[in-house]
């Protein structure tokens, strides 16, 4: 089973960690979505602290020291969903605190005709481990 997750990965913490652990107790790979510089600006309205390659190879590192099969991609910079069409996961994982217009990502699965399941998962330790809370200022 193939899960996907999406994240800027920020200043990769334990929340991190653990988002992907959870994640990868879904499947036998995961694929982990890396947010674009630009989109991360667009979206956030700031400028990600680390560069989107330094997060990819983190992450990457991660999903592999966490002993999960699997890879840490870049976003596309012109169709954010593009991704989900190449690698047609089994199972997307959102993290407890991303906002995901869920309408438009059922939409888009339905209209690729193929089907996943949608998993929210669970936060690890919020008041400690948020990216918003560990921004270097």
């Amino acid at each position: 089973m193939r899960v996907m997750v999406f994240g800027t990965f920020d200043n990769f913490h334990p929340g991190h960690s653990a988002y992907l652990s959870q994640a990868g107790a879904f499947g036998t790979e995961i694929i982990a979505v890396i947010a674009r510089d630009a989109n991360v600006l667009k979206i956030k309205g700031r400028a990600a602290q680390e560069d989107e390659n330094t997060r990819r190879l983190k992450v990457e590192k991660e999903i592999k020291d966490l002993g999960l099969a699997g890879q840490a991609v870049l976003g596309n910079l012109s169709d954010r969903l593009q991704v989900l069409k190449d690698n047609r996961p089994d199972i997307i994982c959102l993290g407890y605190d991303q906002k995901v217009d869920l309408k438009a990502l059922c939409e888009l699965i339905a209209a690729e005709r193929f089907f996943c399941e949608i998993i929210r998962l669970k936060p690890f330790y919020p008041e400690k481990y948020k990216s918003s809370l560990n921004r270097s200022n």
